[in-house]
């Protein structure tokens, strides 16, 4: 069980605005980091774009999970990991660290905030408490009361996009993703096309999802 990144974001209109973030790539080649961390980023961006204000959802792709929380106040969370890690207890981290966020940063920076103006330095200690999913037990047993029926599961990143839209024009627009990332995003999609018809997986194969993640160099 694996936890990647964890996010606090803004959803504005019409884009969605990164206030803080931790994220754990050592299980990446040295030379992929920076792009896996941009990819990221760039995912938890669309999906907050992508989810309704009120509302829990995870998005499935292959073994991954993003999960997202949106309240209404428009203050988001979101967890990349694996498939075995306990979506509820993804949930019980997300609903922990937006009720701390919300406490402890004044929600009229939220909409103009940074990660390098926004004076939160939490995400990376509960990333790394996370890892092992029975550091959240006593927590999910105060959580009890979520319901898990309300949660949303979109199947791929593509069911998160609006008729006509294309993935890759998102990422050439994207001011997230750099020239490296956005040249290898290209590279992966011609490359596949002909074979899978390009879906988000070609690219989050080589990035994050399907990188040497199991070549442990250790």
């Amino acid at each position: 069980m694996k936890l990647y990144s964890l996010s606090v974001l803004y959803k504005s209109e019409p884009k969605a605005i990164l206030l803080k973030a931790a994220y754990d790539v050592s299980s990446f080649s040295f030379f992929q980091r920076s792009s896996v961390q941009e990819f990221m980023t760039f995912t938890s961006q669309l999906i907050v774009e992508r989810s309704a204000k009120g509302s829990r959802a995870s998005v499935k792709e292959q073994e991954y999970l993003c999960h997202v929380y949106v309240r209404n106040d428009n203050l988001a969370g979101v967890v990349i990991a694996d498939s075995e890690y306990p979506s509820r207890v993804a949930f019980t981290l997300l609903e922990k660290v937006l009720d701390e966020f919300s406490k402890q940063v004044d929600s009229i920076t939220w909409p103009v905030g940074s990660p390098a103006t926004i004076q939160y330095t939490a995400l990376d200690g509960h990333l790394s408490r996370y890892q092992n999913p029975r550091e959240a037990d006593p927590m999910c047993k105060v959580q009890a009361e979520l319901d898990e029926t309300k949660i949303i599961l979109h199947n791929t990143m593509e069911s998160l996009l609006e008729r006509g839209e294309k993935l890759d024009d998102l990422v050439s627009k994207s001011e997230v993703l750099g020239t490296q990332s956005k040249a290898f995003y290209k590279t992966v999609s011609s490359c596949r096309v002909a074979l899978l018809g390009f879906s988000y997986s070609a690219v989050a194969a080589c990035f994050f999802w399907h990188s040497p993640l199991w070549s442990d160099p250790s």
